[in-house]
C-alpha cells in the first residue's frame, strides 16, 4: 500500500505559480528558476539538495511541499533491448512506460492516464477502463525516473505520448507537462520536434494543441469508413471521419512537418487492398505520413496479426498512391511492451468477448 501524500507536489506548479508562492514569502522570484532547474535538470529528490537556496527557504519548501518520486515496481527488458517500467503511484494505481532504443534514437513512450475510457477494441489498456487522469508531475516523473535508470552516456532523445490513456482527454495536465518538457531554460529541454502526441481524434482538443504547442501530431485512424471505425474506436460516433479529416486539413501545420496517421492492421478486418485504397482516398491532399502497425495481440484479444505478405501488399497499395508509409516493427512484444499491449499489470481475462461484433 502507498501512503497518501498530503502536501502539494511542487512539480505540479508552473513557473508563475511558484513565483507567486515565493513573493508571498518575500523571496525573490528568480528563485523559481533555481528550484525548477534542481527538479527537472538536476533531478533533485529532496529540498536539502538545493544548495544555492538559503537554508530558511529550503526549510519552508520542506514544510509546504513534497517532491514526488514514483516507485519502480517492475523493470523488464525484452530481447530487442526495449525496457518496460511499471510505476507505482501514490494511490496504489500503476502505469506503464516503455523505453525503445533505435539506432541513434532512444524514445520513451509515456502514459497520461491510469487506464483509458475510450474502449478501443484492440487495445489492452481499454480493458481496464479509466481509473483517473495523471497529474502533470506524474507524466513528467516517467521521464525523470526512466532517465535515472540510464547509463551516463545514454539520454532520452524522443518522447511519445502514446502509452496508457488518451492525452487530449487529460488536456490541462498534458499541456502543463508539455510546457515543462519543452522549457529549455528550467525544464527538461526536449525539442517539440522530438515529441509526438497520439490521439484517437478529439477534434476540439486537436485544434487547441496545434494552437498552443509545436509538438508532432499523430492520429489513431485504424479504419477508412465510419461503420468500421465506430466499431473499432467508439469515439468515432462523436467525431466521425469527415469531421476529423476536415479538422486535420484545417490545421496550420508548418511546411516541413506532416501529420502522422496510425493504422493498426487487423487480420481479416481492415487489411485488404480495398481498405488501403479507401484510406488513400480519405487522406488525399493531406500532407501526411502513414504508420502501419500490425496488431500486437494481448491475452483475450479477438484480433490476429496479418501475415507479412498482407502487410506488404497494404503498404505497396498506399505507396503506389504517393504516400510515405512506414511499417512499425513490434518492439518488446515478448514482455507485452508493444503498441496496444500496456495494461498496468492488470489481469486481462482470456476469452473476453470481442467488442467488434460482426466487423469481419
Amino acid at each position: 500500500m502507498y501512503c497518501a501524500v498530503t502536501k502539494p507536489n511542487i512539480k505540479d506548479l508552473n513557473r508563475e505559480e511558484l513565483e507567486s508562492w515565493l513573493m508571498g514569502r518575500r523571496e525573490a522570484p528568480f528563485r523559481a528558476s533555481q528550484i525548477q532547474k534542481w527538479l527537472f535538470q538536476k533531478g533533485a529528490t529532496s529540498f536539502s539538495e538545493m544548495t544555492n537556496l538559503p537554508v530558511e527557504l529550503r526549510n519552508a519548501l520542506e514544510e509546504e511541499f513534497s517532491i514526488s518520486r514514483p516507485a519502480i515496481l517492475t523493470r523488464r527488458e525484452a530481447r530487442d533491448g526495449t525496457i518496460k517500467f511499471l510505476f507505482g503511484l501514490s494511490d496504489s494505481l500503476s502505469i506503464e512506460s516503455v523505453l525503445i532504443p533505435e539506432r541513434e534514437r532512444l524514445a520513451l513512450c509515456i502514459s497520461t492516464q491510469a487506464g483509458c475510457g475510450f474502449g478501443c477494441a484492440f487495445c489492452a489498456t481499454a480493458q481496464m477502463g479509466l481509473k483517473r487522469n495523471l497529474r502533470a508531475s506524474e507524466i513528467l516523473d516517467q521521464i525523470l525516473e526512466s532517465r535515472r535508470s540510464l547509463s551516463p552516456d545514454s539520454r532520452i532523445t524522443h518522447v511519445v505520448l502514446m502509452g496508457m490513456g488518451e492525452p487530449l482527454a487529460n488536456y490541462p495536465q498534458t499541456l502543463r507537462a508539455l510546457r515543462i518538457m519543452t522549457d529549455s531554460d528550467t525544464g527538461l529541454a526536449i525539442s517539440p520536434r522530438r515529441i509526438t502526441l497520439s490521439t484517437v481524434g478529439l477534434v476540439p482538443q486537436i485544434k487547441k494543441l496545434v494552437e498552443e504547442t509545436q509538438v508532432n501530431l499523430a492520429i489513431s485512424l485504424h479504419a477508412a469508413t465510419d461503420d468500421l471505425r465506430s466499431k473499432l474506436l467508439p469515439v468515432n460516433r462523436k467525431y466521425p471521419l469527415a469531421e476529423l479529416i476536415e479538422c486535420c486539413r484545417s490545421l496550420p501545420i508548418p511546411k516541413r512537418r506532416r501529420i502522422t496517421f496510425e493504422y493498426t492492421l487487423l487480420g481479416g478486418v481492415n487489411d485488404s487492398p480495398e481498405d488501403a485504397r479507401r484510406l488513400a482516398r480519405l487522406l488525399s491532399g493531406l500532407r501526411c505520413k502513414i504508420n502501419l502497425i500490425p496488431v500486437n495481440p494481448f491475452p483475450g484479444s479477438a484480433f490476429q496479426r496479418p501475415a507479412p505478405a498482407e502487410v506488404e501488399r497494404f503498404r505497396e497499395t498506399l505507396c503506389a498512391k504517393g504516400y510515405q508509409v512506414n511499417i512499425r516493427v513490434p518492439r518488446g512484444d515478448d514482455i507485452e511492451a508493444a503498441c496496444g499491449q500496456l495494461h498496468g499489470e492488470q489481469n486481462v481475462m482470456a476469452g473476453r468477448p470481442s467488442r467488434l461484433a460482426a466487423a469481419g
